[in-house]
């Protein structure tokens, strides 16, 4: 029998009590629970594993009438116990190939503790680095998010969701969460609908098509209407115009929190709201206790009931759940093997992005003393990063271990020069001085805490926490060279940093095997190939900076002075910037160095005008120009000069890792079809406008070769 006709003949044999059981998660398994299992008045359980879960299932699959099986999730971000960097550093890779081995080690692990489902991936659009949450997703740009999203998909969801070393994925949070007003967590958002479906829905529907099992809603309010009651985006979008077929699950207590928002009046109307909009499953909250009486009176038709159960059963049958609801202990042997700790060490390594270089690095592999400072240098929990269920410190090799591994430890010195990287007490940083100045090179380790980033964890400031910036002076006062090593979960202001240290390696969250990865760089073991996935800005006041903005009618010039030389009566100079700071980023998105050089030459396009519904082909020659092996990510860039609507000074459509040894010359070509340039106009019609388009292939979003071309009707 095929998944249809089962489900068909399970709802068939539902009573509406059962069938609204199947619509409720619940967190943990309290006092009670047992009987609610067998009365099938639960489908899921989250946060609940091991020989709980197993102790629930059988309940569930042995004991209750129908014996339909739960689903435990869990949030299984960015690993289970093999813990890779956090997400924004994945994208910084690059490589989908990458982000999807990491996904799928992650569900090999979790699988065989019985986890069935995780939330991940978030592929909300952030543009504003204060919001703590950014370091979940994959940066600002929906081309590079829908890659690493549709990549996070596969690996966590294999070809066959029944494999038992798979787990089902959740594209998060659906929608617009990622640009909450001023970076506060939770808060309100206004996206156009124009700008919706061009930038941050992109990502979500590159993930459905990826097929990914389900989708959360988000908690924010958007345009007026709370996420989790919109029935434009999930019914409209999601189930109608994409055919999504999986079920939608409510952040944890978002169907309550309509209440809070002033969009519900109570939870049965706030359970109305819910399922009348596409949310399938209510996560934590118990609005959806009032369901059936909301049927009995006619407020919500029983169709909708019925279509959100037959969406968790058919995810639940593509699971296999039916014909094996329990998980194989024995399969618990992966977790932290070999192999994963060699992915996990991969990622972090490529996910590192160089910054600055003044011949510092690599370091010589000669060194006699290595001075190694911060109290991040050998924190294995905070290198883990922030949404971290089961990853442990202990497992992680940090840094200092690392370079003491790699070079001995009466090579390596180690100072924290403060107690916690948000101390301000500088007591300890003469002691840092004095390992500084026994040493013939500085690694500074510095910027946050794993508890800075994360959900509820927005910042006001982009500094560097504490006394960090003191400590760095301070060691910058030594004489000795100073490469710094930044850890955060988001985009920082390093101008201070920059002024000081002699190289920089920003290196994220990176997760177990982070201290490796590092010391792979560092020593030249490896060469770094990151680039970011985020603007980096010169000053928190730049905030919100990202590269694909819109002209406005006065755009500042590359060389603009940030005090204007005219006045009202001749405005000259008066251009859409600050007075007080440079209006270009710190550093631009897409940007990375590496320890050889590239030149780009001979760019070429296959024809300069081509007709709607046809492609052409614009190749560039790179060389590696420098004296040693490296990875260089061209990347392919087009703007729409003149729109219906205005357009982007840059949109980013393609890119590609290539791989050259010293004098190596190679061509790289990609394809750009007239689909590629398409937006939604002012009637909400995705199309593509004749009309002449600029090119760039180059490192990044602010240099490359330049080309035109035109499309016809």
């Amino acid at each position: 029998m095929d998944i249809e006709k089962r489900i068909d003949d399970l709802l068939a044999r539902m009573t509406l009590p059962e069938k609204i059981g199947q619509m409720r998660q619940i967190s943990g398994a309290p006092e009670g629970t047992e009987d609610l299992i067998r009365q099938g008045a639960v489908g899921s359980f989250l946060n609940v594993m091991g020989e709980d879960a197993r102790r629930c299932q059988r309940l569930a699959v042995e004991e209750s009438r129908l014996g339909i099986p739960l689903i435990f999730g869990r949030d299984v971000i960015h690993g289970f116990r093999t813990i890779l960097p956090i997400p924004l550093g994945q994208a910084a890779t690059f490589d989908p190939e990458v982000v999807r081995e990491g996904a799928r080690i992650a569900a090999r692990e979790a699988a065989a503790c019985g986890v069935h489902w995780t939330f991940a991936p978030m592929v909300d659009i952030a543009r504003d680095p204060r919001w703590g949450r950014i370091a979940e997703g994959c940066g600002e740009d929906p081309y590079l998010a829908a890659c690493v999203g549709a990549a996070m998909v596969e690996g966590f969801q294999g070809s066959d969701l029944a494999d038992p070393e798979r787990i089902a994925a959740c594209a998060k949070h659906y929608v617009g969460y990622g640009a909450a007003e001023g970076g506060r967590d939770y808060n309100t958002t206004w996206i156009p609908e124009g700008l919706l479906r061009d930038v941050y829905l992109v990502p979500f529907q590159a993930c459905v098509r990826a097929g990914t099992a389900t989708l959360m809603s988000a908690f924010n309010d958007l345009n007026g209407v709370p996420a989790s009651g919109n029935a434009f985006t999930l019914r409209k979008v999601l189930k109608g115009e994409w055919g999504f077929d999986g079920f939608v699950v409510s952040d944890w207590a978002s169907i309550w929190e309509m209440i809070p928002h002033g969009f519900a009046a109570d939870e049965q109307e706030a359970a109305q709201l819910g399922v009348a909009a596409g949310v399938d499953m209510e996560m934590v909250s118990s609005c959806f206790e009032h369901l059936e009486a909301l049927v009995a009176a006619g407020k919500l038709p029983l169709e909708l009931i019925d279509d959100a159960v037959r969406r968790i059963l058919r995810v639940k049958l593509r699971l296999g759940l039916f014909e094996h609801p329990y998980a194989d202990e024995g399969r618990q042997a992966v977790i932290l093997s070999a192999e994963h700790r060699q992915v996990a060490q991969r990622a972090a390594r490529e996910s590192c992005v160089l910054l600055k270089n003044e011949g510092l690095l690599p370091l010589s592999a000669a060194i006699s003393k290595l001075a190694v400072i911060g109290p991040l240098a050998d924190s294995g929990r905070d290198q883990l990063g922030c949404w971290v269920m089961d990853g442990r410190g202990e497992d992680a090799v940090t840094p200092l271990q690392a370079l003491q591994g790699a070079l001995g430890a009466g090579r390596v010195v180690y100072a924290p020069g403060l107690a916690d990287a948000r101390s301000t007490d500088e007591s300890l940083i003469p002691e840092a001085v004095a390992a500084a100045q026994a040493a013939e090179a500085v690694v500074a380790f510095l910027g946050e805490d794993a508890g800075l980033s994360g959900e509820a964890h927005s910042r006001a400031f982009l500094d560097l926490p504490g006394a960090q910036q003191r400590l760095l002076d301070a060691l910058a006062a030594t004489g000795r060279p100073v490469v710094a090593v930044i850890l955060t979960g988001r985009s920082l202001a390093l101008g201070p940093v920059v002024e000081k240290a002699g190289a920089l390696l920003l290196a994220w969250h990176p997760g177990t095997m982070g201290g490796p990865a590092i010391a792979d760089l560092l020593l030249g073991v490896e060469a770094p190939v990151g680039r970011l996935p985020v603007t980096l800005p010169r000053t928190v006041g730049q905030v919100p900076l990202y590269y694909n903005h819109k002209s406005t009618g006065r755009p500042p010039a590359d060389d603009a002075p940030s005090i204007p030389t005219g006045t009202p009566l001749d405005p000259e100079g008066f251009v859409s910037s600050y007075l007080d700071v440079d209006h270009r980023p710190l550093f631009p998105f897409g940007f990375g160095l590496s320890y050889t050089t590239f030149a780009y030459r001979d760019l070429q396009l296959s024809t300069p005008q081509l007709r709607l519904g046809e492609a052409l082909t614009a190749s560039v020659t790179v060389t590696n120009t420098g004296a040693a092996k490296g990875i260089e990510v061209v990347q392919l860039y087009v703007r729409d000069r003149v729109g219906s609507l205005t357009r982007p000074v840059r949109e980013l459509k393609g890119f590609q890792r290539v791989e050259l040894a010293p004098g190596e010359a190679r061509q790289v070509s990609f394809t750009l079809h007239t689909d590629d340039l398409a937006f939604h106009n002012a009637a909400m019609q995705r199309v593509t406008e004749p009309g002449a388009f600029d090119l760039w292939i180059g490192p990044d979003a602010q240099h490359g070769l330049p080309a035109e071309f035109t499309v016809v009707g």
